[in-house]
């Protein structure tokens, strides 16, 4: 019976083993597979609750309809604190029906997934991380 159990406890072993070293990166020689950085900062894509997708980068941002990719707004941003960022600039979408299109958002970093934004006029909006949980 010992010499049955014996063999099977190794090749278990041996699966098991390769099965980890799958698990295991290439270390310093870049073999295994990246792992995507923990985001940080306000830099990135954002998502509104209407569908709006917001890009902030290298101080400019823009937001696009996720529906159409019709460009909505543009303009710039500034981060005022290490969690506070502030944006202005022009809505297209009001600048095309000759509205007033300026627009100005204070947004506070809560946390690495979700900026609360208020408008110059008192709105509140949150925007959370694209393709975060």
């Amino acid at each position: 019976m010992a010499n049955t159990i014996r063999p099977l406890i190794s090749g278990t072993v041996v699966l098991l083993a390769a099965a980890l070293a799958g698990c295991v990166s290439g270390g310093p020689s870049g073999g295994g597979r990246p792992v995507a950085a923990a985001p940080s900062g306000v830099e990135g894509t954002w998502m509104d609750s209407t569908g709006g997708v917001s890009t902030l980068s290298g101080g400019v941002f823009q937001t696009v309809a996720s529906d159409t990719g019709e460009k909505l707004s543009e303009g710039s941003y500034a981060q005022t604190s290490a969690n506070a960022v502030s944006i202005k600039g022009i809505s297209l979408a009001r600048q095309r029906r000759n509205l007033p299109a300026e627009v100005a958002f204070n947004c506070l970093l809560v946390d690495p997934n979700q900026l609360n934004c208020t408008t110059s006029s008192g709105q509140n909006l949150v925007l959370r991380r694209r393709g975060a949980a």
